[in-house]
Parts: C-alpha cells; sequence; structure tokens
C-alpha cells in the first residue's frame, strides 16, 4: 500500500493536533511556529515539540517513535540525520518517499505509520518560482543524503539533463546517482564537475550556525552560475554570500522549508494549507 494522501479529517474531529520534529540540532526550526500558526487559521490549536537529539531527548530512535505514537502525536517531521534512519520503523511509504528513499513526514493513523516525503515537493517548488529562467543543463548537487535524494529526484523531474552528484561519502554519491538513473553520475573532482555545470545545490547541513563554513571551494563559483541552498538557518549562508557578490542568481532555503511545511501540514490534518500564510509566518520570525 503506498499513499501520497490522508482522508480528510471533518472540522468537528480536529480541535488539537499534536506534532513534532526529531532530529539535531534543531533548537532554532520554524517548523513549530508555521504549523501553529497555520492551525490556529483554520480554527484548531496545535502543539509541536522540538525532540533534539542533541538537547537531551534520550532513547533510540524507535524508542521515540512509539513514545509519540502511545502519546497521541498526529504525526512527526523528521529531519537530520534520521530521513534514511526511520524508515525501517514504519508500515508503508508514499510513491514520493519509496522513490527518494527518504522520510521527511511520518503520519500516525489506525495504528499505522505512513511515511512522506514532502522535501521532494518543497524543493521542486521552491525552485520553479524562485529560480524559473534556471539552466537544467547540467546542475552539481551537494550531498546524498536524505535531503540530496529529495533534491536529486525533483531536479530529474524538473528535466536536469545531467546530474553531478557530489558527496564526502563517494559510495552515497554513486547510489544515489543509479536510483535516479542515467541522467545522474557520481561527481569526484568538484573542480571539473563545477566548470560543467550551469547550477550548484548544497544539500548538505554546511553552511548551518553550528557549521558555517562552505561545501565547495568558493573560486569554484563563477557568475554563469546560479546557486542554491536547502539551508535556512541562517537565511544567506556563507555559500549563497559570496555567490550573491560574485554576481549569481541565489535561491536560499526558505522556499523549500516553507512549501515542505505546505505539504506535512496537509498530510497530517487533512486540511489544504495556505503557502503565502506559512511563508509569512516563516518570515516573521527573522532572516537568520
Amino acid at each position: 500500500m503506498q499513499l501520497d494522501h490522508i482522508e480528510n479529517r471533518s472540522s468537528a474531529a480536529v480541535s488539537c493536533i499534536h506534532l513534532g520534529l526529531i532530529g539535531r540540532g534543531i533548537g532554532r526550526s520554524r517548523s513549530p511556529a508555521m504549523h501553529e500558526a497555520e492551525a490556529a487559521a483554520h480554527g484548531f490549536s496545535c502543539c509541536y515539540e522540538l525532540l533534539d537529539k542533541d538537547a537531551g531527548v534520550e532513547g533510540a530512535l524507535t524508542d521515540i517513535l512509539d513514545q509519540c505514537e502511545a502519546d497521541g502525536f498526529a504525526g512527526l517531521n523528521v529531519t537530520f540525520p534520521y530521513k534514511q534512519a526511520v524508515i525501517p520503523y514504519l508500515h508503508h511509504l508514499s510513491d514520493a518517499a519509496r522513490r527518494v528513499g527518504a522520510v521527511n513526514t511520518i503520519v500516525f493513523r489506525d495504528k499505522k505509520r505512513f511515511g512522506h516525503n514532502t522535501d521532494y515537493w518543497g524543493f521542486s517548488q521552491s525552485l520553479k518560482r524562485g529560480l524559473p529562467s534556471a539552466s537544467m543543463e547540467a546542475v552539481l548537487l551537494i550531498g546524498a543524503g536524505g535531503a540530496g535524494a529529495a533534491v536529486a529526484h525533483a531536479l530529474k523531474d524538473l528535466g536536469v539533463g545531467c546530474l553531478m552528484i557530489a558527496d564526502s561519502r563517494e559510495d552515497a554519491a554513486r547510489e544515489l546517482a543509479q536510483t535516479v538513473g542515467p541522467i545522474a553520475e557520481a561527481a569526484t573532482d568538484l573542480a571539473s564537475a563545477a566548470e560543467k555545470a550551469h547550477g550548484i545545490i548544497n544539500a548538505t547541513p554546511v553552511g548551518m550556525i553550528a557549521s558555517p563554513d562552505m561545501p565547495i571551494d568558493q573560486e569554484l563559483i563563477n557568475k554563469r552560475h546560479w546557486v542554491a541552498d536547502i539551508v535556512y538557518f541562517p537565511l544567506e549562508t556563507a555559500l549563497l554570500k559570496w555567490a550573491r557578490e560574485r554576481g549569481c542568481q541565489t535561491l536560499s532555503g526558505e522556499g523549500m522549508a516553507v512549501f515542505q511545511a505546505v505539504r506535512a501540514f496537509e498530510l497530517f490534518t487533512g486540511r489544504p494549507a495556505n503557502s503565502d500564510r506559512m511563508r509569512d509566518t516563516f518570515r516573521r520570525l527573522g532572516s537568520g
């Protein structure tokens, strides 16, 4: 059984919903505010908890899932480094989650766990709206983890001609390239890949506040590139700042963060989310 949606819940059935995010280093996540504000706009309350393994949350991943389900959570979002690790503990995967091989949204329903991937749709929407004229002829993707896999498959569906995937774990890059298909290849020489690429995307945690470096040598970036980052805290990473100063078109992680939350909210609640409203909430929290 593969699900990409859940049945709508009646208005009477939804008065309060309990959600959470599991990951590491997520103390500044904007997911709680986006989901809680959107729920309030629909007339019900939402309690969204951060289950941060770097901030004292104890227990193995499977124990945390068990406890959340027992406590009546409607679902969980999943972020680094658990998007792939969580899959063995789920009962069903959506088509997108199965294809990408990563889960960022879990719905608890009827004593079952349904895994979804909303990062895939979130990045696609962000790129189409934020850089509609970006060349898809050749793209260098840095990062072959759960987020990187979502981005890779989104790029495939957007018509990328050649996708070069780089990762410090060369085997992970090769495996992802194989799942994407003939248009993809593992890139072991970043200089050569950057020279060939029209676009460069960072799908690693490098650039976050806790890891403020750049995922690629800055000298490999020039103004003919468009450059995107999935990191949204800070909103302008070192990579994007350098690229912008070089005259590149840039895309921050805001769009992916907002649109993945839009789709996740709909899966959790059965209600259509307002992307403009959720983006406004995101922006009210500051530039990062």
